[in-house]
């Protein structure tokens, strides 16, 4: 096994707390974002590349990272997405036969600056306790005063649209051009495993950028729409609200997830919020109010649905609520085939208890078109 040496680095949180660790195959660099942690103990490299995350330094939870390398076939986006990672133990080898490269070289490769040998316990306790806030990871120990200031410059995640930094720039297929069933999506910070899995039950995607009309969606003659994850603030988002009215008024099936979801919420009114620390990881449990079976969910969001907005809506039925603290996690709308959920049932990475999603789109949609 080869000794790495590593520069000494910090972690400056916006409160002005720090925290000491080394760089990550012994670069020097500085990356800003908003720090978050994620309890996930596997799926690190879905999470490293899932648009949701743009814009946040990453705190890995599990103590080892990168003993499993990385795989080509386990990306849900064409780069790293994430801003800045934080790790307790940084593998340098890896034993997985079916990886391609190891976890520096795949960080390389994207060029994203790391570090480990942080208390990532202590500095997740303390996010817990005061929420997630902007930080800076860096090698420039000994300018503390300057880093603070550069700190102060970077914008709040709370009103920042990001959507716009992970679309499609362009209009792109997904599937098999003959299948059953045409989907018009609106990308923004759409996940790769999401189109698996609508392609792998009999659907032909049409993936928009963030900020298509309606009316550019409707054209291609869909059976049904859709509205994907993605990062930031949803409510700036007034071009994807606007298109999700139309969407609504077109009386074809309609799911949203995650900032879809939140996206959907804001187009039937319901404001959102802002959450202390939100939800990341592959273990939250969400209980299903019409069957009122439990799941175990893959989440990674920093927003959510305002709940007595949601309750006092008329148009709206809320199908799930997260059983920790009992936020919205699903969404219905009384009368039409619009639906959506808060977490992630493409299950990259995380368990499959959320699948039956897709299947019920596609029911609906079957019925609809019937």
């Amino acid at each position: 096994m080869k000794y790495h040496s590593k520069k000494k680095a910090l972690v400056l949180l916006a409160d002005g707390t720090i925290f000491y660790g080394k760089a990550i195959g012994n670069k020097e660099g500085t990356a800003v974002g908003e720090v978050c942690f994620n309890t996930g103990m596997t799926g690190y490299q879905e999470i490293f590349t899932d648009p949701s995350y743009f814009g946040q330094i990453m705190v890995a939870t599990n103590a080892h990272i990168g003993n499993y390398g990385t795989n080509v076939d386990e990306v849900e986006s064409d780069s790293i997405k994430i801003a800045g990672l934080i790790v307790k133990n940084f593998s340098y080898e890896y034993s997985r036969p079916n990886a391609d490269m190891g976890l520096l070289e795949f960080l390389d490769k994207n060029n994203l600056f790391a570090i480990s040998d942080v208390d990532t316990r202590a500095l997740v306790s303390y996010i817990r306790d005061n929420g997630a806030m902007n930080a800076l990871i860096s090698t420039r120990v000994d300018e503390i005063d300057a880093l603070k200031e550069e700190l102060k410059k970077v914008p709040s995640m709370e009103g920042l649209e990001l959507a716009s930094k992970v679309s499609a720039k362009e209009p792109y297929y997904y599937g098999e051009e003959n299948a059953e069933y045409k989907i018009s999506a609106l990308d923004i910070g759409i996940k790769k495993n999401i189109l698996r899995n609508m392609a792998k039950r009999g659907a032909y995607i049409k993936v928009f950028p963030y900020n298509t009309s309606f009316e550019e969606m409707k054209k291609w003659n869909p059976d049904g729409y859709f509205i994907s994850n993605g990062p930031g603030d949803p409510e700036p988002l007034t071009d994807a609200i606007a298109t999700a009215k139309e969407m609504i008024k077109s009386d074809k099936p309609l799911f949203g997830i995650c900032l879809g979801h939140q996206v959907l919420a804001l187009a039937n009114g319901v404001s959102t919020y802002k959450m202390h620390n939100g939800h990341r990881g592959i273990n939250h449990p969400i209980l299903n109010l019409v069957t009122g079976k439990g799941e175990i969910t893959s989440q990674n969001h920093g927003f959510a649905v305002n709940r007595e907005e949601t309750e006092a809506n008329p148009e709206l039925e809320i199908t799930h609520t997260h059983l920790n603290d009992n936020t919205v996690a699903g969404i219905k709308m009384k009368g039409k085939e619009v639906f959506s959920v808060q977490y992630h049932p493409e299950a990259s990475p995380g368990p499959h208890d959320a699948e039956y999603l897709f299947d019920q789109f596609f029911e609906v949609i079957k019925t609809s078109r019937n």
